[in-house]
C-alpha cells in the first residue's frame, strides 16, 4: 500500500494514489449513515406507493435536490472531468447537452407527466391505448435503458476502485463491483424510494460541495484568474478550440450532431428521471422541483469546467491517461494534487456515494416496472395479490442487481461519459418519441406506440452493435476485432428519427382511435383533475 508524491506519474500496476486505508475508512462513514437513514425509512415502506414514489410525499424542493443528485451519475463526476481534461473544448460538449436537456424535460414534460401518470412511464403510455401489449413494451425499454445506464456505473465504481485502493487486477475489481451491487440491493430492499431518496439528496449535496471546494482551491493556484486556468490548460493538452476529438473529419462532425441530439432529447426519457416526478404530491411541486434541479446541475456542470482544465495543468494528460481508470481518474487525482491523502479520500467518498446513488435509482426504476407493469398490470390485469406486488418489486430488484453487476464486470475500463451517452441515445428513441406522441398527438395509437419502442430499441441496438463503440478502434469495447459497419460511435442522429417515424407509420395504418380517452387525458395532463383520485383509488 504506497502513496504517489505530486508529480510522481502513477505507474498503472504498482502504486495507488494517497491512503487505501483512509479511502475506504470514509467510504465506509458514508455506507453506515445513509444504511442507518434508509433503515428509519424502511418503517413506513408498506404499499406499492411507499415502495415505488415514497408515498408522493416530498417537496419540489426537495425532489429538485435528490433529482440533481439521480442525475449527476459518475460520468458527469469522472467521466466529464476526464473528458475535459483529455480533449477540453470537445469534452466540455457533455456537460452543455446534459444541462440543455433540462429544459425539454420542464417543458415538455415534467407536469403533464405528474398529472397523468402515477408510478412509472407506462402508466401514461397505456392510458388510452390497448394496456398489456403497451405496458409490455413500455416496461421492455425502461429496462434497456437502466441496464446501459447501470453499465456506465459500474465500470466507473471498477475505475475509481482500481485507482483509490491499488486493485489493478480485474478479478479484484470485479470483487468490489460485486460489493457495489450487493450495497445497492441492500438500499432499494431496504429503503424503497424514500430510502434511496434520502440517499440522493445527501449524495448531491456531498458531491456539489466538493466540487465547489474543488474548483475555488485550483482556481485559488491561478489567482482567482479563470482565464489564466484555462491557458494553463490549453498549454497541457486541453484544447480551448473545438475539433480535438469531433471536428477532425466529416464523420466525427456528424458524430457530435448524434451526440448532441441523444442527450438533449435523452433526458425526458430516462425512466429512473421520469419517475422522480411521481414522488411529489402535485404538478406544481413536480415543476419547482425541475426549476430546482436545473439550478443545481448547472452549477456542478460551471464547476466541471474549472475541474476538467484544473486537472489537465496541475496532474497532466499523460498521467491521468496512464492511471487505472484513465480519464475517469481525472478527478481524483486532481484532488490529491489539491489536498492531499484527506481531500482524495473526501472525494473518493463522494464519488463512491454518487455511484450508489445513481446505482440505487435506476434499481428501484426497473424493479418497479417490472412488478407493477409486468406483473401486476399484464399477468394479473390490474389484480394482483395483496401485499405480492411489493414482493415481486424485491425480488426483481435482486435480479436486476446481480445482471448489472455482470454487465458492470465486463464494462470494466469504458468511459463511463460515453457509456452513459449510449443510454441516452435509447431513451430518446425508444422513450420519448412515444411519450411525446401520447401526450399531444390525439390520433396516436397502440400500434404506433409498439412500432415506435420495439422499433426504436431494435435500431439503437442493432446500430451500437455495429458501432465502432464496441469494435474496429483502439478506444472499444472489442479491441481485437472489427465489424463496426455503422460509422457513428453514437447512433442518436439515425435512430431517433427513425422511431419517431416508426410511431407515425404505426399510427396512420392502424384505424384504432378513443376520442374520447384522449379527451379525458387531456384535461388530466393540463390540469391534474383525476389524478389524485387514481391515487386513492389504489
Amino acid at each position: 500500500m504506497s502513496a504517489v508524491l505530486a508529480g510522481t506519474v502513477l505507474a498503472q500496476d504498482t502504486e495507488a494514489v494517497g491512503s487505501p486505508a483512509l479511502n475506504l475508512a470514509i467510504f465506509l462513514g458514508f455506507v453506515a449513515v445513509t444504511l442507518t437513514l434508509v433503515l428509519r425509512a424502511s418503517k413506513t415502506n408498506k404499499s406499492a406507493a411507499d415502495m415505488y414514489t415514497g408515498g408522493a410525499a416530498f417537496s419540489g424542493r426537495q425532489n429538485g435536490v435528490a433529482i440533481s443528485g439521480d442525475y449527476l451519475s459518475a460520468a458527469s463526476f469522472l467521466g466529464i472531468a476526464g473528458a475535459i481534461a483529455l480533449t477540453g473544448y470537445d469534452g466540455f460538449l457533455y456537460s452543455i447537452g446534459f444541462l440543455v436537456a433540462w429544459l425539454v424535460a420542464l417543458l415538455l414534460v415534467a407536469e403533464l407527466l405528474r398529472n397523468t401518470g402515477r408510478f412509472t412511464m407506462a402508466d401514461v403510455l397505456a392510458f388510452r391505448m390497448r394496456e398489456r401489449p403497451v405496458r409490455t413494451a413500455a416496461a421492455t425499454s425502461t429496462l434497456v435503458v437502466s441496464f446501459f445506464y447501470l453499465l456506465a456505473q459500474m465500470a466507473g465504481a471498477g475505475g475509481l476502485v482500481a485507482l483509490l485502493l491499488n486493485i489493478n487486477g480485474r478479478g479484484g475489481q470485479s470483487v468490489v463491483i460485486a460489493l457495489v451491487g450487493v450495497l445497492m440491493i441492500a438500499y432499494v430492499l431496504i429503503g424503497g424510494m424514500k430510502g434511496t431518496t434520502y440517499v440522493q439528496i445527501i449524495k448531491a449535496v456531498l458531491l456539489i460541495s466538493g466540487a465547489a471546494l474543488m474548483s475555488v482551491r485550483v482556481l485559488g493556484k491561478y489567482g482567482f484568474n479563470f482565464s489564466e486556468l484555462l491557458g494553463a490548460g490549453a498549454d497541457a493538452g486541453a484544447a480551448l478550440e473545438p475539433g480535438a476529438k469531433y471536428g477532425v473529419d466529416g464523420i466525427s462532425r456528424l458524430d457530435f450532431v448524434s451526440l448532441s441530439l441523444a442527450l438533449v432529447l435523452g433526458t425526458a426519457g430516462l425512466p429512473h428521471i421520469l419517475m422522480r416526478f411521481y414522488t411529489v404530491p402535485t404538478a406544481k411541486e413536480a415543476r419547482k422541483s425541475v426549476v430546482w434541479a436545473i439550478w443545481l446541475i448547472g452549477l456542478f456542470y460551471l464547476f466541471t469546467l474549472t475541474l476538467g482544465y484544473g486537472a489537465a495543468a496541475l496532474v497532466g494528460t499523460e498521467r491521468i491517461s496512464a492511471a487505472p481508470g484513465g480519464a475517469n481518474s481525472a478527478a481524483p487525482l486532481l484532488a490529491f494534487e489539491l489536498g492531499g491523502t484527506l481531500l482524495l479520500g473526501i472525494i473518493s467518498a463522494v464519488a463512491f456515494a454518487t455511484i450508489l446513488a445513481v446505482v440505487a435509482g435506476l434499481t428501484i426504476t426497473a424493479s418497479a416496472s417490472f412488478a407493477h407493469d409486468i406483473y401486476a398490470q399484464v399477468i394479473h390485469k390490474g389484480n394482483a395479490p395483496a401485499g405480492k406486488e411489493v414482493r415481486v418489486a424485491r425480488i426483481a430488484a435482486v435480479v436486476v442487481g446481480a445482471v448489472a453487476i455482470l454487465g458492470g464486470i465486463a464494462a470494466n475500463g469504458q468511459n463511463i461519459a460515453f457509456l452513459v451517452a449510449l443510454a441516452f441515445a435509447v431513451a430518446a428513441s425508444a422513450n420519448l418519441p412515444t411519450i411525446l406522441y401520447s401526450l399531444f398527438w390525439k390520433r396516436f395509437n397502440t400500434r404506433g406506440c409498439l412500432w415506435s419502442i420495439y422499433g426504436g430499441l431494435i435500431i439503437t441496438i442493432t446500430l451500437i452493435v455495429f458501432s465502432p463503440a464496441v469494435s474496429g478502434l483502439p478506444t472499444s469495447m472489442l479491441k481485437d476485432v472489427d465489424f463496426s459497419y455503422f460509422p457513428l460511435a453514437n447512433p442518436g442522429l439515425a435512430s431517433i428519427p427513425l422511431s419517431f417515424l416508426l410511431g407515425y407509420l404505426g399510427t396512420v395504418t392502424s384505424k384504432e382511435y378513443n376520442a374520447a380517452k384522449y379527451a379525458e387525458m387531456e384535461v388530466r395532463s393540463l390540469t391534474g383533475s383525476g389524478a389524485h383520485r387514481q391515487a386513492l383509488e389504489h
